[in-house]
């Protein structure tokens, strides 16, 4: 079960210090998940398991001692962020709008972590199926493949959107009538509704999990990741969607992946339902801002296109409750502006702009 962590208390312990020994912790807690759950070693399929949250979860799950099958048809994920692993991982590349394919996948599986999605919210402004085929429909799949193979498990990764324009902030699991106003949140909304009756019809165990904004390494889309991209382009200016007043919860990638296998963990009822996420915002002027500061340029002209959004189904603000999360012992390393700082230093870091 690895070594006691111990702290020496005889010496005083700085703010830094704390945060790391938390960090720590936590992730020493995922280590000891196999004996939490009642089995010594669980066989986990990781949906979407190449992406970018995906791929951070595969990391944490295969440190804590499990076994993991990733199912990916690579349309966004990539095998780059797999080839760490070499042979310790199982990767089936297939389409989960094959269910005969996701039948075959799930032979010995303990439970689902169904991470594949539709990665491009704005996508489904112009091909209006995307979120339907992507989203609801794969989750249907994946639910029927469970039913017939007899696992009873799945955690799934839903968003803050399924909220739409709540009058309520921060916003708790609780809030409704939900009324998403984008087709990638209609996705995600329908698809909990289908995971919460395989759960009431045929005695399925679930975990929905809002995400806030995720961030962190191994992004390949965001406003962060453009940020970085459109300065590349033109070190004089930066173009901001709508007027910069848009904020939002922003949660770092590895720290939404541990929040997972934390209140997989520590959280037993048929449905179990969070927030993850910070308790604060970063407006998009600020992270502008960041981005800029990280990137050692000066002079930079932020220009705005107006409106009070970026495109048509944006939620233009957007502040999640993280107290229940909390409340299942689980706490973020970074609030928004860190994960959004920290973001923008390691992404520079993998395109290569700080050895320019």
């Amino acid at each position: 079960m690895g070594k006691l962590l111990k702290v020496n208390r005889s010496k005083p312990v700085s703010l830094n210090s704390c945060i790391t020994i938390k960090f720590v912790l936590q992730t020493h807690a995922i280590v000891k998940w196999a004996c939490y759950v009642g089995h010594s070693i669980m066989h986990c399929l990781v949906t979407g398991g190449a992406g970018f949250v995906g791929s951070h979860l595969v990391d944490l799950l295969l440190q804590s001692g499990h076994s993991v099958s990733i199912y990916d048809n690579f349309s966004s994920g990539r095998r780059e962020f797999l080839s760490h692993h070499g042979d310790n991982v199982a990767v089936i590349e297939g389409d989960l709008l094959d269910l005969d394919a996701v039948k075959s996948a799930m032979d010995g599986i303990d439970i689902v972590f169904h991470l594949a999605a539709n990665p491009d919210i704005r996508l489904g402004t112009t091909i209006t199926d995307t979120d339907l085929n992507q989203g609801t429909v794969a989750t249907y799949n994946v639910l029927e493949a469970m039913r017939v193979c007899g696992v009873k498990k799945i955690a799934f990764s839903s968003s803050s959107v399924v909220y739409g324009e709540a009058d309520v902030m921060p916003t708790p699991e609780d809030y409704g009538p939900l009324f998403p106003i984008s087709l990638y949140g209609a996705s995600k909304l329908g698809s909990e509704a289908l995971i919460t009756s395989w759960v009431g019809t045929f005695g399925l165990q679930a975990w929905l999990f809002r995400f806030a904004n995720i961030v962190g390494a191994r992004g390949t889309h965001g406003v962060i990741f453009d940020f970085i991209h459109k300065l590349r382009a033109d070190p004089s200016r930066l173009e901001v969607l709508g007027n910069g007043r848009q904020a939002k919860s922003y949660m770092e990638v590895r720290d939404c992946a541990m929040a997972m296998i934390h209140l997989v963990t520590n959280t037993d009822d048929a449905i179990n339902y969070y927030n993850l996420g910070s308790d604060d915002t970063c407006s998009v002027t600020r992270i502008a801002e960041i981005v800029i500061e990280e990137s050692g340029l000066s002079g930079v002209s932020i220009e705005y296109t107006g409106g009070d959004r970026g495109w048509a189904g944006d939620v233009p603000k957007a502040m999640l409750d993280p107290s229940r999360m909390r409340a299942a012992g689980f706490d973020t390393k970074y609030d928004s502006e860190g994960a959004v700082r920290y973001t923008a230093q390691i992404l520079m870091k993998e395109i290569g702009i700080d050895d320019e």
